[in-house]
C-alpha cells in the first residue's frame, strides 16, 4: 500500500512537470489528451488518466480520447504520397487536433507522425514518451522539463559551433564530419514539444563520412507505417558512408542481402532515396529505461531507448526529414572538437563549459548525470 502511495505521489509530480513546465497549460485552458489503446502494447491507460485528473484539479478543461495506432493517412505535407489518405483509420482523431484546443498531449504514436507539421500559432502539441504510470513517476518523468530544455539548447549550441565531430562505438563505428560553414538548427528539428526532453537537435549528416556498424535491428523512425517494421541483423554489418550517402554494406552475406532488400522495399513503397543518411542525434536523458525483451518488439524498443545516452540514432532512407529507417548504435563516443561529450554511452556535460553551466544552475541535473543510465533492454 505504501509503495503504491509513493508511486502515485511521484506520478503526480511527473504529471505537474508535463502540464506546467512543458505544455504550459493554465486554469481555463482546454486540453485534449489523446491516449493510445493499451491493447496495442505501447501505452498504459493509467498515465493519461492521472494527467487528466491533475489537470482538472488545476482548473483545466480536459477531453480524453482513446485512439488507435499510427497509419499513413495523416502525414506532414513533405512526406505525403498519393493514396496515403485512403489508409487513414484515424481521420476523425487527427481532425480533433486542430479543433480549437489550447493544447494537445499525445500518449500515442500518432503524435510522432505530426512532429514535422508546421506549428499552429497559439496552440501547443506535446508528444509524450512516458508510456506508463511507473515511467511518469520515475526520474524520466520527474526531472524538471525546463532544466533539460536548457541543457538541450546548450548541447545544440556546442554542436552547431563545432568544427569537427567524431562518432565511434565498441563495434567499430568510425564516422566523422562537420556541419556547413554557416550552420543553423537542422531542418529535422520538430515542431511538436517532446516530453521528456530526450535528444538534441538532429545533426545534418551530409558532410559526414566513414563507417557505421549497424547491429541488432533496422527499425522505423516513427513516421510512416510499413511491413515488416523491423529486420533482424544477426551479425554486425558495416555501412560505408560518404558525405551522407551509403556507398555499400559489408558483412555476412545473408544480413547484407536482407538489409538491401528492406531498403529497396521501403524506398520503392514511398519513392525515397535508399542511399541517403539524413541526420543523427544521440540520447541525453539517462532516466530513459526499457526493461522488456528487445526481440519481442524491436520497433517499440528503438522508439523508446533513443532518448538514452547509450544510443545514437541515425535517420536514413528518405528525401526529407526524418527518413524511414533508423540505425541504433550502442554506447557511442561522440567527440566534439576532440572533447568526448558522450563517452562509451555516458553523457558527460561537465566536460564542456556551456553544459557544465547547466549543471551549476540545476543541481538535479548534476545528480541525474552522476547516476548510471537506465536499463536499455540489451
Amino acid at each position: 500500500m505504501n509503495e503504491r502511495l509513493g508511486l502515485q505521489k511521484d506520478a503526480i509530480e511527473g504529471a505537474r512537470n508535463l502540464l506546467l513546465n512543458c505544455a504550459e497549460v493554465s486554469k481555463g485552458d482546454h486540453l485534449l489528451i489523446m491516449h493510445e489503446d493499451p491493447a496495442l502494447g505501447w501505452y498504459d491507460s493509467e498515465a493519461p488518466a492521472l494527467v487528466a485528473q491533475v489537470a482538472r484539479q488545476l482548473g483545466i478543461k480536459v477531453t480524453l480520447r482513446e485512439v488507435g495506432g499510427p497509419d499513413n493517412g495523416y502525414l506532414h505535407s513533405n512526406t505525403r504520397t498519393p493514396g496515403d489518405a485512403d489508409l487513414c483509420a484515424n481521420r476523425d482523431d487527427y481532425a480533433l487536433v486542430d479543433a480549437g484546443y489550447d493544447c494537445c498531449i499525445f500518449f500515442a504514436r500518432i503524435g510522432d507522425q505530426l512532429r514535422f507539421d508546421p506549428a499552429i500559432e497559439g496552440r501547443r502539441r506535446v508528444m509524450c514518451y512516458v508510456t506508463s504510470l511507473a515511467s511518469l513517476a520515475s526520474r524520466y518523468g520527474r526531472i524538471k522539463y525546463t532544466a533539460l530544455a536548457e541543457l538541450k539548447q546548450a548541447i545544440d549550441n556546442v554542436m552547431l559551433s563545432a568544427t569537427d565531430i567524431a562518432i565511434s562505438c565498441p563495434l567499430g563505428t568510425n564516422l566523422r564530419g562537420r556541419l556547413h560553414d554557416h550552420p543553423c538548427a537542422s531542418s529535422d528539428e520538430v515542431s511538436v514539444l517532446r516530453f521528456p526532453v530526450g535528444v538534441h537537435a538532429p545533426i545534418d549528416a551530409s558532410r559526414f563520412s566513414g563507417y557505421v556498424r549497424v547491429a541488432r535491428y533496422l527499425t522505423p523512425t516513427g513516421s510512416r507505417v510499413y511491413t515488416p517494421a523491423s529486420v533482424a541483423i544477426n551479425q554486425p554489418v558495416t555501412a560505408d558512408v560518404l558525405d551522407g550517402k551509403i556507398r555499400r554494406y559489408a558483412g555476412n552475406v545473408a544480413d547484407v542481402q536482407n538489409i538491401e532488400r528492406h531498403y529497396a522495399n521501403v524506398a520503392s513503397k514511398f519513392a525515397l532515396d535508399s542511399k541517403k543518411v539524413l541526420s543523427w542525434h544521440a540520447g541525453i536523458h539517462p532516466g530513459c529505461h526499457y526493461i522488456e525483451r528487445v526481440d519481442d518488439n524491436p520497433d517499440r524498443w528503438s522508439n523508446t531507448v533513443f532518448t538514452n545516452p547509450r544510443f545514437v540514432h541515425f535517420h536514413t532512407c528518405g528525401n526529407t526529414a526524418p527518413g524511414e529507417i533508423c540505425w541504433m548504435v550502442r554506447d557511442p563516443t561522440i567527440a566534439i572538437d576532440g572533447v568526448p561529450l558522450w563517452d562509451f554511452g555516458t553523457l558527460r556535460p561537465e566536460r564542456v563549459t556551456q553544459t557544465e553551466a547547466c549543471l551549476q544552475r540545476w543541481p538535479q541535473l548534476r545528480e541525474l548525470y552522476a547516476q548510471i543510465n537506465g536499463e536499455v533492454g540489451v
